[in-house]
């Protein structure tokens, strides 16, 4: 698994070289998000692991603690081996100034 920075997973999702998941709760996506960037909690990713897109993912929680649990699961148990981690997840995203709709991250 992968570390990307903010500056290198947004060029790579605006080129299509990478989807982007939120694995966030609801609540938690509710207040501040990454538009156009699908929810699947962390809480219901066993069950929804064929909602994930194909190719390369870029996994996004709040802080990139959650996101990079996840993204270690999904390149050991899950077959992905095209899978990176968010640093710093939306708090940072929202700090280097790129898109998001909402409350300001905390």
């Amino acid at each position: 698994m992968r570390e990307l920075s903010v500056e290198d997973a947004h060029a790579a999702w605006q080129a299509g070289q990478a989807a982007i998941v939120d694995v966030r709760e609801m609540d938690e996506h509710d207040a501040t998000r990454i538009p156009g960037v699908p929810l699947i909690p962390m809480s219901e990713l066993l069950e929804r692991l064929d909602e994930l897109p194909e190719g390369p993912l870029v996994i996004v929680c709040r802080s990139g603690q959650r996101s990079a649990a996840v993204a270690s699961y999904l390149a050991e148990e899950g077959g992905r081996t095209e899978v990176s981690n968010l640093e710093g997840g939306i708090i940072a995203w929202a700090a280097g100034g790129l898109p998001y709709e909402g409350d300001p991250p905390r």
